[in-house]
């Protein structure tokens, strides 16, 4: 704890497992230079406790589910959740407009962390880097020429999401010389045009793909937005890249089209449920690349995300409106009102 008064809330899954604050503790000392203090929230099963709701003036969670059950016990002091990330898939934003409490969460630094990860993923998929990692390591030194990768120029990329971690993506795979496609009903062909991609619908997109790559949020819109239907539209020889939320790919579906060589491969940072199942057949699969939804988690992202979102807090706590603020309707409530001094 640090401070003079525990106003300020902090999710246990924003740490750890030694107890250090994965974003390091740098940030922190924004909410000492502002004399609040801080605690530290337990997280199980992807839960805080309800009294959380009630003792806090603000906080600040990792990926801790936000329902208005939980919510019932709060106690009118809550003024805003700052959620450490982009997606808010997990917290009900109804309920929050309901009681005046504010959502926000951190899109600049996340756009181009969550961009480059595709990118990396592209890139190992592309060259077959992990089975050429294991001929090297398990003596098969004759058997190089046998697994020719992948090469990108003219090749087509597919984006599923054109928001802002699908419009750096395609900023940084503007080198490689790919067409790139993009489906997004929430976008226009000109805004598309104006960054450098064809919009064409998701049926179309997969068809084309040479590598498909899922930035989009998780909603009820986009759920198995990639069901059994839509995988089986791709080429025998596509890649499936998702770094968005597991629940957007049917994960079933993905399992049985690997499974019978129906695509080539994928890459996935994310999973329909998590943690996944130790024993989920993904991670047997030699061509499938699979990482703990962290993969973006270098020092100076977690820095970036951890400073925007307690900057935000502080502002709250001192009265002014944040910026990125997610259920914007909130700002009308009059509990909003009256401690923002908003007219």
């Amino acid at each position: 704890m640090s401070g003079t008064a525990a106003k300020i809330g902090l999710g246990a899954d924003l740490f750890d497992t030694t107890g250090r604050p994965m974003f390091g503790p740098a940030p922190l000392s924004l909410f000492s230079d502002a004399g609040l203090a801080w605690d530290v929230v337990p997280v199980k099963g992807g839960q805080m406790p309800p009294e959380a709701f009630a003792d806090y003036e603000a906080l600040f969670i990792g990926g801790a589910k936000v329902s208005d059950a939980e919510l019932k016990g709060e106690s009118g002091r809550l003024r805003v959740i700052a959620r450490n990330g982009v997606g808010y898939d997990a917290i009900d934003t109804s309920a929050l407009n309901m009681r005046g409490i504010l959502l926000t969460n951190t899109p600049i630094p996340v756009r181009y962390a969550v961009g480059s990860i595709a990118v990396a993923f592209i890139l190992a998929l592309s060259l077959r880097m992990p089975l050429k990692s294991r001929l090297a390591r398990e003596g098969r030194w004759r058997e190089r020429g046998n697994y020719p990768g992948v090469g990108l120029p003219g090749r087509t990329l597919g984006i599923v999401g054109l928001g802002g971690i699908g419009r750096e993506l395609v900023r940084l795979m503007q080198p490689y010389g790919m067409t790139i496609l993009a489906a997004d009903p929430h976008v226009g062909s000109a805004a598309a045009a104006d960054v450098g991609v064809e919009l064409c619908s998701l049926e179309e997109l997969m068809k084309r793909s040479d590598f498909v790559v899922v930035a989009c949020l998780l909603n009820e819109e986009t759920r198995h937005l990639l069901n059994r239907t839509r995988l089986a539209l791709m080429k025998p020889t596509a890649y499936l890249i998702n770094v968005a939320r597991g629940p957007i790919v049917e994960e079933e579906a993905l399992i049985a089209a690997l499974r019978e060589e129906r695509i080539a491969g994928a890459a996935l940072d994310v999973f329909e449920q998590e943690p996944p199942d130790p024993a989920n057949p993904l991670f047997a699969m030699d061509n499938v690349i699979s990482t703990a939804h962290c993969l973006c988690w270098t020092d100076t992202f977690l820095d970036a995300v951890a400073r925007d979102a307690i900057t935000g807090i502080i502002n709250v706590i001192q009265g002014r409106l944040p910026d990125f603020i997610v259920n914007s309707e909130a700002k009308t409530h009059p509990r909003v009102r009256a401690w923002s001094g908003a007219a």
